[in-house]
């Protein structure tokens, strides 16, 4: 995990966001204990102000809900919730949100880490495909009280998973 992370800050260091980080993207040379980033036919560069980036990136089950609910200026934030899903992965043997569709794998995602709201996700309710009248209403973050995850992290890396999965967008 520690070589993914420096991998990534390379990237971002550089202004370039992956946009389809997942296990199939990371390379392992088990005989040089070295990993590295692969596949960046999604990379995009990025700048201040955020421009436009399509929001049709990322592979369903590591893309970060403001990716989902049609968010079009993004950074850094949606490598980083990739990134947590990753975590997860390893921690269990088992992808965390397993989706079948975008409004699957937003459910997936709002069952386990809560709906978003105005007040933990300013401008969440004016994203394209946020419709709070069609979603479940999901309140309380329950990524503390999924045993698997808590046995095989423990607390300072269930602290870390926490903070990749920080719901409000342009968080790294």
């Amino acid at each position: 995990m520690y070589q993914m992370l420096q991998a990534l800050l390379y990237c971002h260091a550089r202004r370039i966001i992956h946009r389809d980080l997942k296990p199939q993207n990371i390379l392992v040379d088990v005989d040089r204990n070295v990993v590295k980033l692969a596949d960046f036919g999604l990379a995009r560069s990025f700048g201040y102000p955020l421009r436009k980036l399509t929001h049709e990136v990322v592979t369903l089950w590591y893309r970060s809900p403001e990716i989902l609910l049609g968010e079009t200026l993004y950074c850094c934030g949606v490598d980083m919730w990739s990134m947590g899903c990753m975590l997860a992965e390893i921690a269990t043997g088992d992808p965390l949100f397993r989706g079948d569709s975008e409004i699957d794998q937003l459910f997936h995602i709002f069952r386990i880490m809560g709906m978003p709201t105005e007040e933990n996700w300013p401008g969440v309710t004016k994203l394209r495909d946020y419709n709070s009248k069609s979603f479940p209403s999901w309140h309380t973050n329950k990524l503390r009280s999924q045993g698997k995850i808590v046995r095989a992290l423990g607390a300072k890396g269930l602290d870390l998973l926490t903070r990749f999965f920080s719901t409000i967008p342009h968080r790294a």
